[in-house]
């Protein structure tokens, strides 16, 4: 079955006005868009444009109630500006909070709560914009150190912090948080002194403490910021954020791909709430370089990006040229996106015609799809086998 859906973007603060539309060929609405979801997420379900090819539904989560639960949400993201610092919690752990929360007596929609659901949230950054920046996951505290001495080494405050980053790394980066995001009355000293010295400074971390400081002034976030790697995706790489990778994209235009979950626990960078002992509970403080996921070629014209977990996998299709054709499987039931061209996607009962900007649902019954037009660029999100 072949079902067309559409949605409006989310008009985020932090979202670019012109981005999505040039993307995907619609008027710009002159408000910021952050975010386009293409799921059924009860947050933003997309709407099927005809419901009577889904037996009456107006939208996703009402569809899938009986077509079966989408385990992903597929979203266009455009940020103007940067985003908060975040991560998000296992399975055992979202589960595990989710009971205790429950336990306590709160409330669904409560501001205490930390878990909205019992399901983990991983996600999936492909770039389109060139470059596209985030911050992801902790780097050597020794890199950290340099760079804080590079910038306001001068400083009292910030030699006495960047010192603190000696010893056993993950304790060294454990600590350094919670410092930072505890509240203590010192942490606006060393705040203060690395945006001032950033102001006449050079590099990437100077470039990255202006950015932050101009959105969000004097967050401790700002220097949480160079605790952790700055990553310049370039289009086509994709870069993989498991459970208990602290992250933020901080400009952009991609596609990103996630699990259906609403379990955000914030690091920074908003005037949102945040739970530092639980955000400290379920980070992983293991520095790591990051690496561009492995792209695998199964077919021609066809690039897939697959994560370790069931919850979904992305392809990108191109079409045309040399590749008049090529074929896609499915492992579940997929939301394709077109965002180039046109392409017609024909499966085992039906077919369906994508123009740029157009995207539909096919369920798993039409198996294995054969892409062909003219010339066209298809995204394609689907369970993970």
């Amino acid at each position: 079955m072949f079902v067309r859906i559409g949605n409006t973007p989310r008009d985020y603060a932090w979202g670019s006005t012109t981005a999505i539309a040039h993307l995907l060929g619609t008027t710009p609405s002159g408000a910021p868009e952050a975010e386009l979801w293409l799921g059924a997420h009860p947050g933003s379900p997309s709407r099927i444009l005809d419901p009577a090819e889904a037996g009456g539904a107006a939208d996703l989560a009402h569809w899938s109630e009986t077509a079966g639960k989408l385990p992903y949400l597929l979203k266009v993201l455009a940020a103007a500006g940067p985003l908060s610092l975040q991560a998000h919690p296992s399975s055992a752990q979202a589960r595990a909070g989710f009971e205790r929360e429950n336990a306590e007596g709160l409330a669904p929609g409560s501001p205490e709560r930390n878990y909205k659901d019992p399901f983990h949230k991983p996600e999936m950054i492909f770039a389109l914009s060139d470059p596209f920046d985030a911050l992801c996951g902790f780097r050597e505290p020794a890199d950290s150190r340099a760079a804080l001495e590079r910038l306001a080494g001068g400083d009292p405050a910030v030699a006495a912090f960047a010192a603190t980053l000696d010893g056993d790394p993950q304790q060294a980066l454990r600590h350094a948080t919670e410092w930072l995001l505890g509240g203590a009355p010192e942490v606006a000293a060393v705040v203060d002194a690395v945006v001032e010295a950033a102001r006449t400074a050079e590099g990437v971390d100077a470039d990255t403490v202006r950015m932050l400081a101009e959105a969000f002034p004097g967050d401790p976030g700002i220097v949480l910021a160079l605790l952790l790697n700055r990553v310049a995706l370039r289009p086509g790489d994709a870069l993989y954020l498991p459970a208990g990778n602290i992250h933020a994209y901080l400009r952009g235009l991609g596609v990103e791909l996630m699990a259906a979950s609403d379990n955000v626990l914030r690091g920074g960078l908003t005037p949102k709430r945040i739970d530092v002992p639980e955000l400290v509970s379920i980070l992983d403080f293991a520095p790591f370089a990051v690496t561009p996921m492995v792209r695998e070629r199964p077919a021609p014209g066809v690039e897939e990006f697959v994560p370790d977990v069931p919850d979904f996998r992305l392809a990108r299709v191109e079409v045309g040229g040399d590749v008049p054709s090529t074929t896609v499987e499915l492992p579940g039931t997929a939301i394709a996106l077109c965002t180039a061209g046109d392409v017609e996607l024909r499966g085992a009962t039906g077919s369906v015609r994508l123009a740029r900007g157009e995207a539909a649902v096919v369920t798993a019954d039409e198996g294995t799809l054969t892409v062909y037009a003219g010339a066209g660029t298809l995204f394609l999100a689907t369970p993970n086998r």
